[in-house]
């Protein structure tokens, strides 16, 4: 009998990674190839099916491919289609699954975005694994979320739900890119903590080697490492970016009741840093119907490979929706 296995596909700003995945988690055979954004879409997808091709390849004979599941920003579930995402530049409406049935026709063709993908990921392979309702909070340049509730990816009547990024902490507070004023996503993303150590600098007196770097230079890894050291503003910033995150955390908790909330991407890494006063501010503004209740964890997933694990879950929960 041959093995059942699912591509999942990573489309980055930069680069694509692609991943052959058995229905363990285990990945038997990764391909690489340059996002291709300043050409049509179309030759874009002639390079993208022979790297995805190839990669099968390298995997080996005796497979049964499932289905393709694409993680690309902007996706929606239910169209097909990728939406206004500029940093890809192939227009404001891509219908990609359809696009790419051109040249596969493979049982499921599943496209999502970046943080769906990751919630399904950690259900099938990682920490969730046995959980009905969980909540994964991507922490990178901006604040990603997907949202499981009783073992179903909540998507909403047009693809876009669970933007929790977008939940509005300070409706005078910092400019998002989505047009309003603040943003989840402007507090307790890596820019966010940036920019909370730049007004930490211009508000207070309080000492730091920080003071010493042009704010353009400054990073989020930077503040980290200052972190460890003992930096007081350094550690204020992840003070301040805990508070809006955790309480962020404790208003998302009312409306499905998680078992656990999944923190993965960048600033997830600082541990302890973020964990803690992240799990403060959450139970400190918890309703008491839900306080003690939900666990925040780290993603137990390869941080280098759960976009591709996580896409290539999203087919096996398209193969169960197709056998019911």
């Amino acid at each position: 009998m041959k093995k059942q296995v699912s591509v999942g596909i990573d489309i980055g700003g930069t680069n694509t990674a692609i991943g052959v995945v058995d229905k363990e988690g285990n990945i038997m055979a990764e391909g690489h190839t340059p996002t291709l954004t300043s050409v049509d879409v179309k030759e874009y997808l002639d390079v993208l099916a022979k790297t995805i091709k190839d990669t099968i390849a390298k995997a080996g004979d005796d497979l049964e491919v499932m289905g393709i599941g694409i993680g690309a920003p902007s996706s929606n579930y239910y169209t097909g289609e990728i939406v206004g995402a500029a940093n890809l530049g192939w227009g404001d409406v891509v219908p990609f699954v359809k696009l790419l049935r051109e040249y596969f026709d493979y049982p499921a063709i599943v496209l999502t975005n970046d943080a769906n993908s990751a919630v399904v990921g950690e259900l099938m392979y990682g920490g969730a694994k046995g959980m009905k309702d969980v909540i994964m909070i991507t922490l990178g340049t901006g604040v990603g979320s997907g949202i499981i509730v009783n073992g179903e990816l909540v998507l909403g009547h047009d693809g876009f739900a669970g933007e929790l990024g977008h939940v509005v902490m300070d409706t005078n507070g910092r400019m998002c890119g989505c047009g309003r004023k603040g943003c989840l996503e402007t507090y307790a993303s890596a820019t966010g903590i940036v920019r909370t150590v730049s007004e930490l600098i211009a508000d207070t007196r309080t000492p730091s080697e920080l003071r010493n770097i042009a704010p353009e230079n400054i990073t989020s890894k930077m503040i980290y490492d200052y972190a460890l050291k003992g930096d007081e503003i350094a550690l204020e910033a992840f003070e301040v970016t805990g508070k809006y995150l955790g309480k962020a955390i404790s208003d998302f908790v009312a409306f499905s009741s998680p078992e656990a909330i999944f923190l993965f991407g960048g600033l997830a890494l600082a541990g302890d840093l973020i964990f803690k006063p992240t799990k403060k501010y959450m139970e400190e503004n918890m309703c008491f119907l839900y306080s003690h209740k939900v666990k925040l964890l780290p993603s137990e997933l390869d941080g280098a490979k759960i976009a591709v694990l996580g896409a290539s879950a999203v087919v096996w929960k398209e193969i169960e929706k197709m056998a019911n």
